[in-house]
C-alpha cells in the first residue's frame, strides 16, 4: 500500500497564510477597510506561495488549504471581487499546485451547515461552497471541500434526510466538489456511509472521530464500503488521522501523532486498498508529520519513496 501524508494549513517555520479580519474590525476601519483587507489578502497570497515552495522542497504533496485565505469573502455585508481583483495571484498559486504536484482540499468551519433548517444559515453555507468553487476555478485546479453532515437538530434521521435533500438541490458543480466526513459526536461512520452511498459521493474516514463516536462497529466491516465510495471520483481515497490530546480530552487533537497507533491503523488498512492519502490533523502541523516519519523509519521497515510518501 502506498501512503502519502499531508498536513493542515500552517507550516510552523513560516508565516501564516490565513491572517483574518473580523467584520467588527472591518466596520471600525471605515474608508480604510477595503485597503486594509487588500493588504491582508496580498500578505496571505505571499505567505501561501512560500508554504507551497516549502512543501515542494520537503516533498509534501498533500496539503489542506486554509479556508481563511480571503477574509470576509463570504460575508453578506462585505462586497468586493475576490476573484477578478486577484486573478494574477490565483493563477500563480494554481501553477504552484500543478507544478509541484500538490493535492489539496479545504475544510470550512462550523458555519457551513448544509442540513440546517434555518434558511439564512443554509444560504450562507451555499455561499461558502460557492467561494471554494470560485477559488478552485480561479486556480484552475481540482480541489475538494470536506464537510460534516451538520447539526442534530433534535432528530438525527430528519437531519440526515435534510442534508440529502439540500445536497440534491445544489448546483452539480458544487455536488461534485463535496467530500463527507464522520464526526466525533453525532454522525458516525454508519450515518455518513449511508449518505455517501445514497448520494454517490466519497466518504472521508476520520479514524479519531470513529474511535470517539461509534456504536461498537468493527471498522474492518466498513473499510471496503468506505473505500468503494471513491471509485468514480478520479482520486485516490483520503482519510484523516489524529491522536487524542489525553485520556481526559479524547476528542481534542494532540500536538503529535501516536506512532504506535498509526502503525496499527496502517497494518489494518493495507488489507483494503493499494493507495491512501492521509491528512494528519495535529496542533504541531508539519512538525508532527516529519516527527511521525522519523518514528516510522525507526520502528518499521516501510520503504520510503520520499520524505512523506512510503510503501507499507
Amino acid at each position: 500500500m502506498r501512503v502519502c501524508l499531508g498536513y493542515v494549513a500552517l507550516a510552523l517555520p513560516l508565516p501564516s497564510a490565513s491572517k483574518t479580519l473580523t467584520y467588527t474590525n472591518y466596520e471600525k476601519l471605515g474608508s480604510n477597510a477595503l485597503p486594509k483587507l487588500n493588504d491582508i489578502i496580498l500578505n496571505n497570497f505571499h505567505n501561501l506561495k512560500e508554504i507551497l515552495k516549502y512543501n515542494y522542497a520537503n516533498n509534501v504533496h498533500f496539503y489542506r488549504l486554509s479556508h481563511h485565505l480571503i477574509p470576509l469573502a463570504t460575508h453578506p455585508s462585505v462586497h468586493f471581487d475576490y476573484i477578478k481583483n486577484y486573478q494574477n495571484y490565483w493563477q500563480e498559486i494554481g501553477l504552484f499546485f500543478k507544478k509541484y504536484n500538490i493535492r489539496t482540499d479545504t475544510h470550512p468551519d462550523q458555519f457551513c451547515v448544509l442540513n440546517s433548517p434555518n434558511k439564512e444559515v443554509l444560504n450562507n453555507s451555499i455561499r461558502i461552497l460557492e467561494y471554494n468553487k470560485n477559488i478552485f476555478n480561479a486556480m484552475e485546479i481540482e480541489g475538494k471541500v470536506i464537510l460534516h453532515v451538520g447539526g442534530l437538530f433534535n432528530d438525527k434521521e430528519k437531519a440526515i434526510q435534510r442534508f440529502i435533500k439540500n445536497f440534491q438541490k445544489l448546483d452539480k458543480t458544487l455536488q461534485e466538489m463535496i467530500l463527507l466526513e464522520n464526526d466525533d459526536k453525532v454522525f458516525n461512520i454508519k450515518d455518513v456511509l449511508k449518505i455517501c452511498e445514497t448520494l454517490k459521493i466519497p466518504m472521508v474516514l476520520d479514524y479519531h472521530h470513529y474511535k470517539c463516536n461509534n456504536e461498537g462497529e468493527d471498522i474492518k466491516d466498513y473499510l471496503p464500503r468506505i473505500i468503494k465510495t471513491w471509485n468514480n471520483s478520479g482520486l485516490m481515497p483520503k482519510m484523516h488521522f489524529s491522536s487524542p490530546k489525553s485520556i481526559y480530552a479524547k476528542r481534542s487533537h494532540s500536538d503529535y501523532i501516536n506512532a504506535g497507533d498509526f502503525i496499527v491503523f496502517l497494518e489494518l488498512l493495507k488489507n483494503f486498498t493499494d493507495e491512501i492519502y492521509i491528512m494528519l490533523e495535529c496542533k504541531a502541523k508539519d512538525d508532527a508529520l516529519f516527527r511521525l516519519v522519523r518514528e516510522l523509519k525507526y520502528k518499521t521497515n516501510y520503504k520510503f519513496i520520499n520524505e512523506t510518501t512510503f510503501v507499507v
